[in-house]
């Protein structure tokens, strides 16, 4: 055998279709495409997007099927860009046999995506996010009576720097300058700025005043980690029995967890109701949620409805107060009798472990902890595709025992024995160890020397 050399050559004209390359495939995403194709995942989304194109007439438009499949690769890889995410499809074989790409049909690129999107109402996200519930309904994992509450924080695609005031306009360094020629300095230096910025009285950023020009939706917070930027605030309601997230809302950073909680409550209602599990009044689900869900109205609110709540309550200095609130009494009891049960303590650590960690997949692993998209509703599409992809991994652990590739080849590895006698014999075993085990055996023996 002689060296083999690389030589620039030529790009064949014609090629034929057996000498096309081809992927063996990838395991996890067979299983997942097995289970989105058995459903009939392409028809229904094709069905639901069928109102927003025309009939007859136009260019063929990116297949809904293949636009949402493209995401749910981006939340099993941690891709947080469309760009990322094309340039990774087009990378793969078996990515491109996940999304049904025939041999010459190029990957869509990240402006097809955005089209599509735009395009596309939050309403049809929704219904493919109730889809996947479905499925996961089939498969016994909801349960629907223990939901428990929490909310985390989304770095926005916009800049702090950058915000301006919503009365007049300027940016902080302008108004810096106003206020420097206002106190006497004619032509202000960056160190005088500074100086000013620093000492002066009442400083302070207010959504009320200030705002981003290029994401106005966005709203200044205080991140996990101690950071003040522009974000979000995702809120889960999470099945504490199977770990499937049953709602995922994006709210204003800057609302509190008593104000977002009824239209999070609302939506995990609506999607409970398509697989016929939502609460009522006379069979209600349990509500757990932190310190910082309990309020008075709150807790009034939902005394006799579809929750029972389990909210764990503050330590208050002092004897509470009432004014003759009757209801608002009655219910703080109520929920702090419940709180003293064992039930109730290992809920809330339940809450603890399965909603957090439902942010550490879909935010931190997933790549959505900082956003590259602009506008809540536009966001709150591409979410709830990666929730669902999150969604869809339960079902893929329960069947491979792996949710996410990386798992899955983390689980699957292969062990190489080879054990050799005084008599030239040779075996060789190759171990496979993962969910399931296999052991294959090679004797090998050498032939005699004249």
């Amino acid at each position: 055998m002689v060296l083999g050399r690389q030589i620039d050559r030529q790009t064949d004209l014609m090629v034929g279709w057996a000498e096309l390359p081809r992927s063996p495939g990838h395991a996890f995403y067979d299983r997942l495409q097995a289970v989105l194709v058995v459903a009939g995942f392409d028809s229904f989304a094709e069905q639901e997007s069928a109102l927003y194109y025309a009939s007859k007439l136009g260019r063929p438009s990116l297949p809904p099927g293949r636009y949402f499949r493209m995401h749910l690769v981006g939340y099993f890889e941690g891709i947080d860009s469309e760009r990322g995410l094309e340039w990774r499809c087009a990378d793969s074989l078996s990515l491109r046999e996940f999304l049904r790409l025939g041999t010459t049909e190029p990957v869509p690129d990240h402006s097809w995506l955005s089209k599509t999107r735009s395009r596309l109402p939050l309403e049809v996200h929704e219904a493919v996010f109730t889809w996947v519930l479905q499925r996961l309904a089939e498969h016994g994992l909801i349960q629907g009576n223990r939901i428990g509450v929490d909310a985390s924080t989304m770095e926005a695609n916009a800049a702090l720097r950058a915000i301006v005031r919503r009365d007049s306009g300027e940016d902080y360094r302008e108004m810096l300058k106003r206020l420097a020629k206002e106190s006497g300095i004619a032509t202000p230096t960056a160190d005088d700025l500074i100086r000013l910025d620093r000492n002066r009285t009442g400083k302070r950023l207010s959504n009320a005043d200030w705002a981003s020009p290029s994401d106005p939706e966005a709203k200044i917070a205080k991140m996990k980690d101690g950071r003040t930027r522009l974000a979000y605030k995702p809120e889960h309601a999470v099945d504490l029995d199977t770990g499937a997230i049953v709602a995922a809302e994006i709210h204003p950073a800057d609302q509190g967890d008593t104000t977002t909680l009824p239209g999070t409550l609302e939506a995990a209602a609506a999607n409970l109701a398509a697989i016929d599990a939502a609460p009522t009044a006379e069979d209600p689900a349990e509500l757990i949620a932190d310190k910082g869900y309990h309020s008075r109205d709150g807790l009034k609110d939902l005394e006799d409805g579809a929750w029972t709540s389990r909210i764990a309550e503050k330590k208050m200095p002092g004897v509470s107060r009432w004014h003759g609130d009757e209801a608002a009494r009655r219910a703080v009891y109520n929920n702090r009798a419940r709180l003293r049960s064992g039930v109730a303590k290992e809920a809330l650590k339940l809450r603890a472990e399965l909603v957090e960690r439902s942010f550490a997949l879909t935010l931190d692993r997933g790549g959505m902890r900082r956003a590259w998209l602009r506008g809540r509703e536009n966001l709150h599409k591409r979410y709830l595709v990666h929730v669902a992809g999150y969604n869809l991994g339960l079902i893929i652990r329960l069947l491979v025992g792996a949710g996410t590739p990386r798992e899955f080849l983390a689980r699957v590895s292969a062990h190489l024995l080879v054990l050799t006698a005084a008599d030239t014999r040779a075996a060789i075993l190759i171990v496979a160890t993962g969910r399931e085990a296999a052991v294959l055996v090679v004797s090998v023996e050498t032939a005699p020397h004249d």
